[in-house]
C-alpha cells in the first residue's frame, strides 16, 4: 500500500512544489494550506505530516500540541526558517520526528521522509507483535514497570525478524516464556513450537534426539524416527539450558545449522530443515569452557536478557494477582482478594526464585495455603482503621495515576491535592508512576 504523506503549509507556491516533489518520489501525497484544514481530514491518520513551522493562528508546534490531545501518533517533520533553531529544538521537545532548515536540498528531505516512513512503519510492526502477544494469554509477559515494557517492546523486535536468538537469565524470570512469546508474535506462529531440555540429554541418548535415526538402526523401531531438528520444520525449536549440551555433539549442532539441513543415524541423505533456533541459558554463554565459540556466534545472532523482579519490582502485585486469579478459575473458585497490605509486603520480600516463586506462591494464595519469604501468611491479622484508611488512599491513589498514565501533575489535579503531597504519599506506599520525570508536563 501506498505510504500517505499530508503536507501543510500556508505557502502556496512552496506547498504545490514540495507537494510535487514527494509526489514524484511515489508516495500518496495530499497538501493543505492551514494546520485548520489538516487537522478537519486525520481520519484515517496519515503515515507522516510535513508541516512548515511559521503559520497564522495555528503554528507548527501548536500543530504538535494538538496532534498530541488527539493521541494521534503520526510522526511530523518540520521545515523552519533561517534563525528558527531555538524553536526547532522546542519543536522536537514537543514530539516532532526531526526538521529542515530551509533552503533545503531535495534529495536530502526525501531520504528524512523515507527515513521517518521505515520508522513509523517498524513502530506500526511492533506495536501490532506487542498486541498479539497481549491477546495470546499463555505467552503474556505481565507488567507496567519500565523493565517490562522494554522487555515486551524487544520480544516484539525479536519477533519480527527471522533470526537465531540466545535468551539468558537467572532461574525462575521466564526464558521459555519469552521464547514462546517470540515464537508466537512471528511468521513462525502457525509452525511447530519444539522444546528440548538440554540438561536432560546424555552423551548416549542426545544425538538420536537431536538428529533422529534411519529405519532398522534400532532393532525396538525398525520404521525410523525423526529427531527434534526435523520435529521443528516450519516451526522454532528452543533449546532449554543449551549450556548443558554435551560436547561430542555441538560440533554436528552447528553443521546443521550452517547448513540447515539434518541427515538421521545411519542415513546419509540430508534432509533441509527450516527452522529457528532460541537458546535459553543461566550462564554467559561466553564464560562456559565447554561451550564451543563458534556454536555460541552462531546460535547468538541476536541475545535477549530476562528481567528479574529486583528489577521490576513494582510489577509484583500485579502478576501475583493474575496468577491467583488464573489458579483460582481452575480450581473453580472465586477471584481471591489479595489485600493492599499483602501486595506491600509481597513487594518487600527477596522472590530469589523470581516469577516462577511468585507463581507458586500465588496459586497457594488462591487455595488457602499461602506462605511466602518475608511476606507472612494469607491468614494476616486483623486491619485496624488506620490500616483500612491507608489502603483505600493507595488505591484511590493508584487509580488516578492510573487514569492518567501515570502522569503526577494531572493524578494531583484530579485527587484535589498539591502534587508534592501526592509525591509524598507515593513515596509512603511505595507507588510508582511507571513515567519518566522527564516526560511529565
Amino acid at each position: 500500500m501506498t505510504q500517505r504523506v499530508h503536507i501543510v503549509d500556508d505557502d502556496i507556491d512552496h506547498l504545490t512544489a514540495l507537494s510535487d516533489l514527494v509526489e514524484t518520489a511515489g508516495y500518496a501525497v495530499r497538501a493543505y494550506p492551514s494546520a485548520h484544514e489538516l487537522l478537519a481530514e486525520m481520519s484515517p491518520p496519515p503515515d507522516m505530516v510535513i508541516s512548515d513551522l511559521r503559520m497564522p493562528e495555528i503554528d507548527g508546534i501548536a500543530l504538535l500540541h494538538a496532534m498530541r490531545d488527539r493521541a494521534l501518533s503520526v510522526p511530523v517533520v518540520l521545515l523552519t526558517g533561517h534563525g528558527d533553531v531555538a524553536h526547532a529544538v522546542e519543536a522536537i521537545r514537543a514530539g516532532a520526528e526531526d526538521f529542515l532548515e530551509k533552503p533545503y536540498d531535495s534529495a536530502h528531505l526525501l531520504s528524512v521522509v523515507r527515513r521517518t516512513l521505515e520508522a513509523q512503519a517498524a513502530r506500526r510492526e511492533v506495536a501490532r507483535l506487542q498486541r498479539v502477544l497481549c491477546e495470546r494469554d499463555e505467552v503474556s509477559i505481565l507488567g507496567r514497570s519500565r523493565a517490562m515494557r522494554d522487555f515486551r517492546r524487544r520480544i516484539a523486535e525479536l519477533a519480527s525478524v527471522d533470526l537465531d536468538v540466545v535468551i539468558s537469565g537467572e532461574t525462575g524470570t521466564g526464558k521459555e516464556l519469552a521464547a514462546r512469546a517470540v515464537h508466537a508474535g512471528s511468521a513462525r506462529a502457525n509452525g511447530p513450537f519444539v522444546a528440548l531440555n538440554c540438561a536432560a540429554l546424555s552423551e548416549a541418548t542426545a544425538e538420536t534426539v537431536l538428529f533422529g535415526h534411519g529405519a532398522g538402526v534400532f532393532a525396538h523401531d525398525a520404521a525410523g524416527r525423526a529427531g527434534k531438528l526435523e520435529a521443528a520444520h516450519g516451526g522454532t525449536l528452543m533449546l532449554d539450558e543449551v549450556e548443558s549440551m554435551p560436547p561430542s555433539i555441538q560440533a554436528k549442532l552447528l553443521r546443521v545449522l550452517q547448513e540447515r539441513s539434518v541427515e538421521r543415524i545411519g542415513e546419509t541423505a540430508p534432509q533441509p530443515i527450516d527452522i529457528r533456533v532460541i537458546a535459553t541459558t543461566k550462564s554467559p554463554l561466553r564464560q562456559v569452557e565447554s561451550f564451543r565459540p563458534d556454536l555460541y556466534f552462531r546460535l547468538a545472532s541476536t541475545e535477549l536478557s530476562t528481567p528479574t523482579l529486583r528489577e521490576a519490582g513494582e510489577d509484583i502485585p500485579l502478576i501475583f494477582i493474575h496468577y491467583a486469579q488464573l489458579a483460582a478459575r481452575r480450581y473453580g473458585r472465586k477471584d481471591p482478594e489479595v489485600p493492599w497490605t499483602l501486595q506491600q509486603k509481597l513487594k518487600r520480600a527477596a522472590w530469589p526464585g523470581n516469577i516462577r516463586e511468585l507463581k507458586a506462591s500465588a496459586e497457594a494464595f488462591a487455595l488457602g495455603l499461602f506462605e511466602t519469604p518475608g511476606a507472612g501468611t494469607a491468614k494476616a491479622t486483623p486491619q485496624t482503621l488506620s490500616d483500612r484508611v491507608a489502603e483505600f488512599e493507595a488505591r484511590e491513589i493508584a487509580a488516578a495515576l492510573d487514569a492518567h498514565v501515570g502522569n503526577t501533575l494531572r493524578a494531583a489535579e484530579a485527587l484535589g491535592i498539591p502534587r508534592r503531597t501526592l509525591n509524598d504519599k507515593m513515596r509512603r506506599y511505595g507507588l510508582s508512576s511507571n513515567v519518566d520525570p522527564e516526560g511529565e508536563e
